[in-house]
């Protein structure tokens, strides 16, 4: 394939702003840290670790990824934050407890030298947490004004060249979607009348894509999964993708429904229940919060499965999704899974997971990742939805009226050869008849 895209180097400082200093912020800070020093593998990280077929299997072509494409260094990586409590990023590291005393210890300067810039805070959206550290601002656009200032100021005070913004705040309250958010101008006309439809993250949104910014949600909250800001994306030239990290749970419901339906084995129900102590199980402990949480949970399974088109096997299943905070685990989450199946002439057999995960040791490689393809993609000046990046999200994205994909596998083919395509390679299908010459002839 000759036509490889013309990317711009990444040259200078890539500045990484997260609204949201706590667990997951903090565990991606210091383990880039860690990993500069030599200390401590990126594991989890397909910028850092991943590998990519160039050609046919016969080639023996196989190449990192972030040497298939231009990708920032860790080197020139550096962190700017956004929170509503006064704590440096060492001290939030502490409190989460998710890194050994031994690894703090190794990052405890660059830590502490990362203090977050007052935060946006609405409490009808965010109740279980008492904000110390939030802005003066009195409306909206005063707000937008604000963060847009703050992003210009830490492109200068981190001596950054380029900025992407990757939300890791608390999960807001849960609102059906308002028709503030189906249009750019009726969003506009909300914020000028500090309609309280609009949610701090959307006004981190609207601040990044006005700044040029690429911007990825991280959270359930809603942002540029919702028309007014894509509208926004597209209008801007600005790169965006969402929503909801797809780290623990979720994650494996995306491998395990994908063979089931390659068996065509019927579904007769999904059980999914998890206990969390860290700030983010305290924070669902909310039902209105965990709302918000439970419909980008949920929403997998008929996206994989397609019921309509195999309703003998998954017209009717039952699918329960449960969050429960439980301060004793802190950050090591315990997923449960009973996964009713049904086999041959309807014969019921069971699966059953039990994933004891760390939730932000998952998270904070996903982060990474996101932030680098964002830096990618603003080089290629690709603007709007990025679906090829959906592989990272619950709830990914794609253009108004085309099918969302949520099958892992699919997701991970699809990221690969849009980077393929993007170094001048071919993109790979696995058909592979070629090596079979006249044994599988597909015409005679």
């Amino acid at each position: 394939m000759e036509n490889k895209r013309s990317v711009a180097k990444p040259d200078g400082k890539l500045a990484v702003l997260i609204p949201g200093l706590g667990a997951v912020s903090t565990t991606l800070m210091a383990g880039v840290e860690l990993a500069r020093k030599g200390k401590g593998h990126p594991i989890g990280s397909l910028t850092q670790m991943g590998t990519a077929r160039l050609g046919k299997r016969t080639d023996g072509r196989t190449v990192k990824l972030n040497e298939l494409v231009p990708l920032a260094e860790l080197k020139d990586v550096a962190f700017g934050a956004w929170d509503i409590i006064r704590e440096d990023a060492y001290e939030v590291a502490v409190r989460s407890g998710v890194l050994s005393d031994k690894h703090l210890e190794e990052v405890k300067p660059f830590l502490q030298s990362i203090k977050p810039k007052q935060g946006v805070h609405d409490p009808e959206f965010v109740r279980r947490i008492e904000a110390n550290h939030i802005k003066a601002t009195k409306t909206h656009r005063e707000s937008i004004e604000a963060l847009r200032q703050d992003i210009r100021d830490f492109k200068k005070e981190l001596n950054a060249t380029r900025a992407v913004m990757v939300v890791c705040s608390s999960v807001e309250t849960f609102r059906p979607l308002p028709e503030s958010f189906k249009t750019l101008a009726a969003f506009e006309k909300a914020l000028d009348e500090n309609s309280p439809d609009i949610n701090p993250t959307a006004l981190y949104t609207y601040a990044a894509i006005k700044e040029g910014v690429p911007f990825a949600n991280a959270t359930p909250n809603a942002s540029v999964d919702t028309p007014a800001l894509q509208e926004m994306a597209k209008q801007e030239s600005v790169a965006v993708a969402g929503r909801d990290l797809k780290s623990g749970q979720t994650m494996m419901k995306t491998v395990i429904a994908p063979a089931l339906k390659a068996r065509m084995l019927g579904l007769d129900g999904w059980f999914s229940t998890n206990i969390l102590g860290n700030r983010d199980g305290e924070v669902l402990d909310d039902p209105a919060a965990f709302k918000a949480k439970e419909v980008t949970k949920s929403s997998v399974l008929d996206t994989i499965l397609q019921p309509d088109l195999y309703p003998e096997l998954y017209k009717k299943y039952a699918h329960k999704v449960a969050i429960h905070y439980y301060p004793p685990r802190g950050d090591a989450k315990e997923g449960w899974d009973n996964i009713d199946i049904t086999g041959w002439l309807g014969y019921p057999m069971q699966i059953k997971v039990n994933f004891l995960c760390r939730d932000s040791i998952l998270a904070a490689p996903l982060v990474l990742d996101i932030a680098l393809f964002l830096d990618l993609a603003k080089r290629l000046e690709w603007r709007g939805i990025q679906e090829w990046m959906s592989f990272y999200f619950k709830t990914p994205m794609a253009q108004p009226g085309l099918p969302v994909e949520h099958d892992l596998f699919i997701q991970l083919t699809k990221l690969k050869n849009t980077l393929r395509v993007v170094a001048g390679e071919d993109p790979i299908t696995h058909l592979g008849l070629d090596y079979y010459g006249d044994d599988l002839p597909l015409s005679k």
